[in-house]
């Protein structure tokens, strides 16, 4: 069945190029193989996504994907180290800053240099 086999995202990119500059330098991903003009990055868990090149990148008002993470905390702090800016929404669950709680998790969300929006997970 389906739900026994692994999983992986798509993240489109209109620029590959700097797609990969963001993913690279401020996410600190490393490339594993180059394949139809785009690029795979293998995660933990055997997971991985697929940077690759379409005119559609951005267009999605959700999140394309999530990491989930142990400490969303250290995880934000590391990224806007790296200049990585957080997204901000008015729903509940969020005291000003840039990690939202609510539902027994807490999330936070970017975009990539293409406009797509990501997410940070913490279960709690």
């Amino acid at each position: 069945m389906l739900q026994d086999a692994l999983m992986y995202s798509y993240i489109p990119a209109q620029d590959v190029d700097r797609a990969r500059r963001f993913y690279e330098d401020k996410l600190g991903f490393k490339p594993s193989r180059e394949i139809g003009g785009g690029v795979t990055y293998v995660c933990a868990g055997g997971t991985a996504c697929f940077l690759y090149p379409t005119p559609n990148a951005g267009t999605s008002l959700a999140s394309q994907a999530f990491w989930e993470v142990a400490d969303i905390e250290r995880e934000v702090a590391e990224l806007k180290g790296r200049g990585v800016v957080f997204e901000h929404y008015d729903m509940p669950g969020n005291d000003g800053g840039d990690i939202y709680t609510e539902g027994g998790a807490k999330a936070a969300w970017f975009k990539d240099s293409e406009g797509n929006i990501m997410a940070l997970v913490q279960t709690l």
